[in-house]
């Protein structure tokens, strides 16, 4: 039986849609998660980035500011929606190191390996938990970090604890509980 506060918090399975992205993206959130605080402790010049679920764009920018020219960040997404408008946005800020693929929800067929990997609010979103571990650890370099951020509004502390537990069972270890405002994170290596 479904309560009815995970009703009004939509924690039931959802996708977020596309249009309604835009509103992650806004000066007020820069107040509260602030991309280069969170996330500049795990990512050097040069390396090669994945964002999962990237939306607008909101890490994505950022961290093709912190990987530099000589690196890149993959932004993977299922909608293809939303992957248009952050093709805009790369376009119009003439950004060279963003590359843009659709995920079919399968496989995420990609060539490259990956320093970081970003997954932020969007794991509860994830269907088949683990299918896509599996499409995680296949694409890491030795040494890479995962960051995991969830809303605390959409994902209470028994669902979160549950969901890293997959990735623990999969040979993943916590390296890392930061303070993410808004957010239930870690970050993990493999073991």
């Amino acid at each position: 039986m479904t309560k009815i506060s995970d009703k009004i918090f939509a924690r039931a399975d959802h996708t977020c849609p596309w249009w309604l992205c835009f509103t992650f993206d806004n000066p007020v959130r820069g107040l509260l998660q602030n991309p280069f605080k969170i996330l500049s402790s795990y990512i050097n010049p040069g390396d090669t980035v994945l964002d999962i679920g990237p939306g607008m764009g909101y890490f994505t920018f950022p961290m093709s500011k912190m990987t530099g020219p000589e690196g890149k960040v993959v932004a993977l997404d299922i909608q293809e929606g939303m992957l248009k408008r952050l093709g805009k946005r790369v376009l119009k800020n003439k950004t060279q190191n963003i590359i843009i693929k659709l995920y079919d929800g399968n496989g995420f067929t990609l060539e490259e390996k990956f320093n970081f990997i970003l997954l932020f609010w969007m794991y509860h979103e994830v269907n088949n938990k683990p299918a896509f571990i599996k499409e995680i650890k296949s694409v890491m370099k030795p040494g890479a970090r995962l960051l995991i951020a969830e809303p605390k509004i959409h994902v209470d502390k028994k669902r979160f604890n549950a969901s890293i537990q997959l990735l623990i069972d999969a040979g993943f270890k916590i390296v890392e509980e930061p303070r993410i405002s808004l957010s239930r994170a870690v970050v993990l290596g493999k073991k």
